[in-house]
């Protein structure tokens, strides 16, 4: 099934971390459409990741996969991979804020946190602890491109981090906004 898959990183493009990423996709689904949103976001920078998927996700076709991975606290228990359903989006990434402007801006619909275990029966792969975006993000991507529902992958949960961004104003001749 061709279903695009959007991925944004802060990993750059020296090392082999964005092709071990697509190998993940494309061993699951290989008729998947990979775009590289970004993969030059700061270091650790999830604002700048968060305003990026915000602003650039719109000029996607509907039901587009985006995948994020900008994760300083990547191995930790208090970040739980989530899947964010919209009215036109999946959006994929870390518990951390990074994906929250960008689902509501598309309508949130239901928020789930990804269950590692059920992505191992699929792929038969370990997990390790440092790379979610090829071992849980990318996976998760493609099995939803392929018609594996969600719920069968994860469940849902209440609430996720918040992280708001604010847009310029204009006040008398200042503007006032963020860089």
């Amino acid at each position: 099934m061709k279903r695009i898959i959007t991925l944004l990183t802060d990993f750059g493009l020296k090392d082999t971390y964005v092709a071990e990423m697509k190998a993940a996709i494309y061993s699951i689904n290989p008729e998947a459409i990979i775009v590289d949103m970004t993969h030059e976001i700061e270091r650790h920078n999830i604002r700048q990741a968060a305003f990026i998927l915000r602003e650039s996700s719109r000029y996607f076709p509907e039901g587009t996969i985006h995948v994020t991975v900008v994760d300083p606290g990547v191995g930790s228990k208090c970040q739980k991979p989530l899947i964010v359903e919209t009215g036109k989006y999946i959006f994929i990434g870390p518990d951390n804020g990074v994906l929250y402007p960008a689902a509501i801006e598309n309508k949130l619909k239901k928020v789930y946190a990804i269950t590692p275990d059920e992505i191992v029966k699929y792929t038969g792969r370990k997990i390790s602890r440092t790379f979610h975006g090829r071992d849980i993000y990318a996976p998760t991507a493609a099995l939803i491109s392929k018609g594996i529902p969600i719920d069968e992958i994860a469940q849902e949960v209440a609430d996720f981090i918040k992280l708001e961004l604010k847009d310029a104003t204009r006040e008398n001749d200042i503007i006032i906004g963020e860089v």
